[in-house]
């Protein structure tokens, strides 16, 4: 967060219900520094394996726990792996959710080091791109913030995705 601060750069935090358990701290850190809290399931399982009910309640259960720690009620979603289908859709819309895809995967969870990660995205991001990138990972870190350096001294704006939705 300290250098996501210095780069003046916010973005989206898409949480799954077990991080959001295990690290509550830094939920509530994430949310005052003004980043976007969005909901990642509480399971991580294949939304469109799921029921409509299923589907309500792997979303239900993160916004609670976020809601009680931050007093926010997140209204950002991406499923899983990508997956989805109508019925996930469709409960997540009635949930007051927007359902969010990525435009350009990092691979950060597969690749070694950030010299992989950042080979991985030269040349594919482009305006509005929003970019997929996972926590836990050192490449992921390390990439994330040569990545803010690089594309900002090539002229590009940093917004997370609530601004990109609702504006």
């Amino acid at each position: 967060l300290s250098i996501l601060a210095q780069y003046q750069v916010k973005t989206t935090f898409f949480m799954t219900g077990g991080w959001v358990s295990a690290y509550p701290d830094d939920v509530k850190a994430i949310a005052a520094a003004g980043h976007d809290l969005g909901n990642h399931s509480e399971n991580h399982k294949q939304m469109s394996q799921l029921s409509a009910s299923e589907c309500r309640l792997e979303l239900q259960l993160v916004h609670d726990k976020v809601k009680e720690l931050t007093g926010q009620d997140m209204t950002l979603f991406r499923p899983p792996y990508g997956d989805y289908n109508d019925t996930l859709i469709e409960a997540a819309n009635d949930m007051g959710y927007h359902v969010i895809q990525w435009d350009v995967d990092s691979l950060d969870w597969k690749l070694q080091n950030k010299e992989q990660v950042l080979s991985c995205l030269s040349g594919q991001v482009k305006e509005g791109d929003v970019i997929l990138m996972h926590d836990g990972y050192r490449s992921s870190v390390d990439a994330a913030f040569a990545l803010v350096d690089h594309l900002q001294k090539q002229g590009f704006v940093f917004v997370n995705v609530e601004e990109m939705v609702l504006e």
